[in-house]
């Protein structure tokens, strides 16, 4: 995996350990410090401190586990949307083409933006996507909630377990005060979703996002960090 697609958290070589003992539910090596001559990783100290909880490792028993996405997803990602299709339209546009999954790995791979793949952890069947994007630090610590289910996954809690662990990350770990999410009102399924994980509808927004050529309306929902 090229150095310029990881998510900037997850570049060191104690991320990537933590990473795999997350997963894995073994302890990551202890000399790496000794080695990278760094006490605590970039991981622990700009982002990702608690990973656990975020990745949702197999002795929590939960049905999903959430990590960063990376090259070597391309062809289950792309294979998952090109399915989609017809679940995706009118609400989202996924990268569809490897040109496109590399310029959103690239894209999220700096400070403004994180991405989150969810996995089933029965089979490791990728499920669906959260990214949180253009955050803004300083008074307003806010940041934008996208996310999208893959076709033969909708319905079935994965996404809401999926939601809830990406809420807590983002105000426990990235230490956000503020999470927004702009849903078209006909999109009956994502507004229940963030209904379920304690977001509010807050707005309107008029001819808001250019979606598929057409400028379209959407509802402004938010959750505030307890």
């Amino acid at each position: 995996m090229e150095k310029s697609a990881q998510p900037v958290w997850a570049r060191s070589r104690c991320c990537r350990d933590r990473l795999q003992s997350a997963r894995t539910g073994r302890s990551p090596c202890r000399h790496n410090a000794a080695k990278t001559g760094h006490s605590r990783c970039l991981f622990d100290r700009a982002r990702c401190r608690g990973l656990p909880q975020i990745l949702l490792t197999p002795e929590m028993r939960q049905p999903v586990y959430l990590r960063p996405p990376k090259s070597s997803d391309e062809r289950e990602f792309l294979a998952s949307v090109k399915k989609s299709g017809a679940l995706h339209s009118p609400w989202t546009l996924p990268p569809s083409t490897p040109e496109h999954f590399r310029a959103y790995l690239e894209r999220m791979s700096t400070y403004e933006n994180a991405a989150f793949l969810v996995f089933r952890h029965a089979d490791d069947c990728l499920v669906g996507v959260f990214n949180i994007t253009n955050i803004v630090r300083g008074a307003f610590q806010s940041g934008y909630l996208g996310y999208y289910v893959f076709a033969g996954h909708e319905r079935q809690g994965l996404m809401r377990k999926g939601l809830e662990a990406v809420v807590r990350f983002a105000f426990r770990n990235l230490k956000l005060h503020r999470l927004e999410a702009n849903i078209q009102p006909t999109n009956v399924a994502s507004i229940a979703l963030v209904k379920a994980c304690g977001f509010l509808q807050e707005g309107y927004s008029p001819r808001y996002l250019k979606i598929n050529g057409r400028w379209r309306d959407h509802e402004r929902w938010a959750i505030l960090a307890p």
